[in-house]
This record gives structure tokens, sequence and C-alpha cells, in this order.
């Protein structure tokens, strides 16, 4: 399973995270049985995802699994929960015994939560052990629903967090939010003209907070954005709309984003 191209979604379950948390927190989830049944048909299978900078958790209810980060592979027993920045290709290897619940943090939150900052975590595959007291993860495995999983989780994490205006995040998802608007067309020193600051300073505060260039992370936001929309409504497709010279601009972008064409994917 591609996601974009196919609903990767389907063989989850969701919830979103409670007022307090949800300018940090995109949403918990955990595997369905009855979803993967229903649609993967006891297969083993991937689910391959594409760059988007949101940390997340993946801590593991089931059975080990492989997963590739970049061109890097690593074997998670059952009894092993990571986390991942997913700030390249990530795609891991299922089973039909899967089961995974799942934490999955907006740019830069992870910091404002728990204090970590995220640029550290590039490319890297880290053990949850490092980030989350032991005891805490076990007690979310000894839990016998999604609900009261995602109910320990968040209580959790209010302990110890402390609602505040962080400048520099705020910063950031404001620039994020403007260049939203624009139809994805604004240039960095645009952009620094509509923030009243500098292109420098836009720079220095994506680096420190997300972990890489605005120039890179609104390349990465615009092609998964267009092509949301094209595999959505091809034939409604307009490439002006997201900022691109014509279909051929758009083609290029895809390919730096997904590593594919998309002659080779059906939907």
């Amino acid at each position: 399973m591609v996601e974009i191209f196919e609903n990767i979604r389907k063989i989850y379950t969701f919830r979103q995270p409670s007022a307090e948390l949800a300018d940090h927190i995109e949403f918990f989830s955990e595997s369905s049985f009855e979803a993967t049944r229903q649609h993967i048909a006891g297969e083993s299978f991937s689910v391959k995802m594409f760059p988007s900078w949101t940390p997340t958790f993946y801590i593991n209810l089931g059975a080990p699994y492989e997963i590739a980060v970049g061109n890097k592979h690593y074997f998670i027993n059952a009894d092993e929960d990571i986390l991942i920045l997913r700030s390249s290709i990530v795609e891991r290897y299922n089973t039909p015994t899967d089961n995974i619940f799942t934490v999955k943090f907006y740019p830069g939150s992870l910091e404002a939560v728990l204090n970590i900052k995220q640029h550290l975590l590039i490319d890297k595959v880290i053990n949850l052990n490092k980030i989350l007291p032991a005891k805490l993860l076990q007690n979310i495995k000894q839990l016998n629903s999604f609900d009261d999983r995602v109910e320990l989780v968040q209580n959790s994490f209010l302990i110890n967090y402390r609602k505040k205006q962080d400048h520099y995040l705020k910063f950031v998802k404001d620039t994020i939010d403007a260049y939203a608007t624009t139809g994805f067309e604004f240039s960095n020193c645009e952009l620094a003209e509509k923030m009243f600051t500098t292109s420098k300073t836009i720079n220095r505060y994506f680096n420190n907070v997300i972990g890489t260039s605005p120039k890179n992370y609104f390349s990465i936001m615009r092609a998964r954005t267009a092509l949301t929309g094209y595999v959505t409504g091809r034939e409604q497709f307009i490439p002006f709309e997201y900022g691109y010279y014509d279909m051929s601009h758009f083609y290029k972008d895809v390919i730096k984003f997904t590593g594919e064409r998309l002659a080779a994917n059906s939907f």
C-alpha cells in the first residue's frame, strides 16, 4: 500500500487528541484486525509513506516487523517501540498479526510537548525507552482498549505540559499557514516580507524548529497537497493552482517527492 495513491487509513482506527493537545498532536491510531482482514485478506504487506517531517511514535502491541527509513532497514522486536521523524520515505512491512499504536505529532510539536528537538531525529530510528518512561510504555500495552491507551498517553503528556506560547514554533506555523494561502507560490523573500522579517530569519527558524530549510519543507508540502488533489480528481486537476508552471513541472516534483512516476501507480 502506498500513501496518497491508496487509502492506507482504512486498516487503522483513529482518534483526535483532546483540546489541550490539538495544536500539537495530529492523531492517535491503532491497527484494526477486522479492517486488515477485510482489505488485506491475511497477506503480508507493506505501507509506504512519503516525507512529512512529523515525529511519530510506533508502540508495538503485536508481532515483530521491519521498517525502512530512507535507505536503511531495521528489524523491530515485539517488545520494541520506536520514534521516527519521517524526514525521508518510510516503508513498514506488516504481517497479519501486526498491531501498532501510533501517536503522530505536527512538525515542531514534539519539543512543545516533551521538550525534544526534532532536528536531532533526522533519518534515525529512536528507541522510545529513551523518550518515555518504561513503566508508561508497559502500562500502555497492558490496557485492553484503544480509547484507554489514548487517555493514558494524553494524561501523561498533560502532567508535564504547560500551555505556553513558543515564539519560534508559532512563527513557523504562521509562516506555513501564510505559504498555503498564497497558492504555494511565494518565495522565501516574499514570505519574509509578508511576515515582516528577513529570509535569513525564516531559514534559521525552520532549521531550528523542523530540522530542514523552508524551501525543502514547502516543496514537500506543495507536492503532497498537489498529488493528493491529482489522485482525488485527475480530470479537474490544474497545476497552476498549486504553483506549478505546467504538468511537466508537476510531474518532476512528484518524482522528487515519491521517487516514483505517476504511471507506475494505479488508482
